[in-house]
């Protein structure tokens, strides 16, 4: 792979990397521990000062249940640009390899998802 293409395709996933940090950074916080993993903030009920407030308190749930299915989405996007910066890190050829059959995956592919990890054939494969 053409070295301009890559520096290209390097600063997509660095751009994608920012704007996944800043949407989990809006509802959930970084696990100091664990990489690419965020733990959404639960929200604060105060069941004391407004006890009659359960339709208040049933919806932050309800939204805080769905913010969990939005991390865990965002989180493994996140860790797909991440490794596939890695691969473009450790210039050992591996980024832009499919990760099945091990042959180049189509520079198209690349373009619309720079974090792919397998050919259109072996992902055509996978979902038949």
């Amino acid at each position: 792979m053409e070295d301009k293409l890559l520096k290209e395709l390097q600063k997509k996933l660095e751009a994608e990397k920012i704007l996944l940090e800043k949407d989990l950074s809006k509802f959930a916080d970084k696990d100091k521990k664990i990489s690419y993993d965020y733990d959404t903030r639960f929200p604060e009920l105060d069941v004391a000062t407004r006890p009659l407030a359960s339709d208040e308190n049933a919806a932050e749930i309800e939204s805080y249940a769905n913010l969990l299915a939005i991390e865990h989405a965002l989180e493994l996007r996140l860790k797909e640009v991440e490794e596939a910066l890695e691969k473009i890190k450790k210039n050992d050829g591996s980024y832009g390899k499919c990760e099945q059959c091990h042959k180049e995956i189509e520079l198209e592919r690349l373009k619309a998802n720079p974090a792919a990890k397998i050919c259109l054939k072996c992902a055509n494969q996978k979902n038949n």
